[in-house]
């Protein structure tokens, strides 16, 4: 005789159908389909990688002034080497280092001189791509920008266009500068994930 508890297990054990069963049903095309479609789906969404060199004229000076000092402790004529002065850039952008060489695109947004002894800028500003392959497409830079030092790294943090959804980082580097007449070259060799 079964005792009650062994005799509820047996009649859940009898109750319980078989997965097998469920093989002959249409039940089984039916939980296959949404794995099947996540699986494709998954598939196609794999970030692609896309390296970019490009550089940045960035003058304060000239009769091609691309940045200007907007605050400082002495108001806007302050240095950009001082710290706490702010700059608004709108620097081209281009294929080459030459000033001549094919116009990319605009480097448009702020410079912070954020270190004590003037040496360091926090960087916060889009390349907005006016030409080429990524013609209406941005890249958003975002970091600090240790300028004493040759070469530096910095954050790629958003993008729009050909580069949504981007993530990545960038090495810069000083080309030319002329300190005292505040203009630069940078170089930008930038590595980016994106869908």
């Amino acid at each position: 005789m079964f005792s009650k508890s062994s005799a509820k297990h047996h009649l859940a054990v009898i109750a319980m159908p078989s997965l097998l069963s469920y093989a002959s049903t249409p039940f089984l095309p039916l939980l296959a389909l949404p794995i099947l479609c996540w699986a494709t789906t998954l598939r196609k969404h794999k970030p692609k990688e896309t390296n970019l060199v490009f550089y940045i004229h960035d003058n304060f000076a000239g009769d091609d002034t691309s940045a200007m000092t907007v605050a400082g402790k002495d108001g806007p004529t302050t240095s950009i080497l001082e710290f706490g002065t702010l700059a608004a850039v709108d620097d081209p952008v281009t294929e080459g280092p030459d000033p001549k060489s094919k116009k990319i695109g605009r480097a448009q947004g702020l410079y912070i001189n954020s270190q004590l002894d003037g040496k360091g800028l926090y960087l916060v500003f889009s390349v907005i791509f006016t030409d080429g392959e990524y013609k209406g497409s941005t890249l958003e830079i975002q970091g600090a920008d240790p300028f004493s030092i040759k070469e530096r790294e910095f954050s790629i943090v958003s993008g729009t266009g050909f580069f949504r959804f981007v993530k990545g980082y960038g090495i810069m580097t000083t080309e030319f500068i002329d300190i005292p007449n505040l203009r630069a070259i940078l170089k930008l060799d930038v590595t980016v994930r994106h869908y």
